[in-house]
């Protein structure tokens, strides 16, 4: 931490002293709670006992989760206080711990993973941009990976996230927890393996369907894979007309199409209310 090299940022920040490119110093959480809206094998019956860390390193201008990820929201806690929130979610009845946006804090993560194990899939939910070294640190700790791939374009990550690197990063990353072998519950949980996201964005269905092609080759054959429709203007977009609309039937049929004609075993789709802002959680802190 006293000079942060985490994240493929690696801005050299002494986290004890001061905030990293991701915003934050250590541990602060913005939410936690049980969470019904992620794919079916992650909320599963009860909910998926989401923690949203504050501050992120990629930091996508139509982040919908704006408030948090540039950490204007998020209380300060230690790694023992992040165990007795697992403990916490666990005694609601979670179906897993769900680590939302932890790549720039993994290490204290791994921390209070090592002090408490909880008794259900620890799943790890990632933008994707990585670094396998990180990974490999935590990985003990991990059961599901749950990582989204939102670019193949360099033109278009350095567009919208500052990161020209992205998909070289997230390619990196996916291959390693590709690793993490595919295992389901009798009732459609996912309790081990690997589970990658799209989101499909306006004007992008042509770099979706690179994206696709790539996670076919990449993922294991019983991997299951999520192409979102969820997208709502939101975040710092006022310099990106491009990004003030949801995207039209056009566009994520164009894409579903094409990943029903690559054949993923296991995919899963969203319908067009998924795009509304109630599905978007209120802040707690």
């Amino acid at each position: 931490m006293k000079q942060c090299r985490l994240c493929p940022v690696s801005c050299g920040a002494d986290r004890n002293e001061k905030t990293g490119a991701c915003g934050v110093k250590g541990l602060r959480v913005a939410k936690y709670y049980l969470h019904p809206f992620e794919e079916p094998p992650v909320s599963h019956k009860n909910g998926s006992g989401t923690v949203f860390f504050s501050g992120c390193n990629l930091r996508c201008v139509f982040c919908q989760n704006y408030e948090v990820s540039r950490a204007q929201r998020g209380k300060e806690i230690t790694p023992a206080q992040l165990c007795d929130i697992f403990r916490e979610l666990e005694m609601k009845g979670a179906d897993n711990i769900n680590l939302v946006t932890p790549d720039h804090v993994s290490d204290l993560i791994a921390e209070a993973l090592a002090l408490y194990r909880p008794n259900v899939p620890v799943v790890y939910n990632s933008s994707g941009y990585c670094k396998v070294s990180a990974l490999e640190a935590i990985d003990p700790f991990i059961d599901v990976y749950l990582p989204d791939v939102k670019f193949y374009s360099p033109a278009l990550s350095e567009r919208y996230t500052g990161r020209k690197d992205y998909f070289d990063r997230v390619a990196e990353a996916v291959a390693f927890m590709a690793k993490k072998p595919v295992r389901w519950s009798d009732d459609g949980k996912l309790l081990s393996g690997i589970l990658a996201r799209h989101l499909v964005l306006p004007m992008c269905a042509s770099d979706s369907l690179k994206v696709l092609f790539f996670l076919k080759e990449a993922l294991p054959e019983d991997a299951p894979v999520s192409v979102m429709r969820q997208y709502v203007p939101m975040g710092d977009i006022q310099n990106f007309p491009e990004l003030n609309r949801k995207i039209t039937e056009r566009e994520y049929t164009r894409v579903t199409d094409y990943a029903l004609s690559l054949g993923f075993r296991n995919l899963y789709v969203q319908d067009r209310e998924s795009a509304e802002k109630r599905f978007i959680p209120a802040w707690d802190y």
